[in-house]
């Protein structure tokens, strides 16, 4: 069984800015309270994955390859909109890698810091580019950001 536990921040300044990023485009298939289906294209290569509920900052989450065709049409096709559209950056600090995502279209100006952790009580430097902590904040979810773009908050 899969289990993501992450921590997710906003991010204050650009000193981060260090290295190339991905581009990211994601939509949802299923976005409710219980579950999220969401299928994602990175650069050349696509997954489908499974998230439950969050419990503070763990959730179940099983994630599979599948060919970028696919997840173009299903993107294309049939996720809710708006899509997620982001670039995702790899920032090493202290020994661990932080994922900075800055968000583009109807969530543009964005820009948030997660890092996935092997318990909930793991120590972690925290850089001096990161802010306000919001993993318990669900306004910041991929998935609400779809129903709730940053552009209208």
């Amino acid at each position: 069984m899969g289990l993501e536990i992450e921590r997710k921040f906003l991010v204050r300044n650009d000193s981060w800015r260090t290295v190339e990023g991905t581009p990211y485009r994601q939509g949802y298939l299923n976005s409710n309270l219980h579950r999220v289906v969401r299928v994602r294209t990175m650069g050349e290569t696509a997954v489908i994955t499974v998230k439950g509920l969050n419990s503070g900052a763990v959730r179940r989450e099983f994630e599979y390859a599948i060919p970028l065709a696919d997840a173009k049409a299903m993107l294309d096709d049939l996720c809710e909109r708006p899509l997620i559209e982001k670039t995702r950056y790899k920032v090493e600090f202290a020994g661990h890698t932080w994922e900075i995502d800055e968000f583009f279209g109807d969530n543009a100006g964005l820009v948030v810091a997660e890092l996935e952790l092997q318990s909930v009580d793991e120590d972690f430097a925290k850089p001096d580019w990161l802010g306000e902590e919001v993993t318990d904040d669900p306004r910041y979810f991929n998935s609400n950001l779809v129903l709730r773009p940053y552009t209208t908050w």
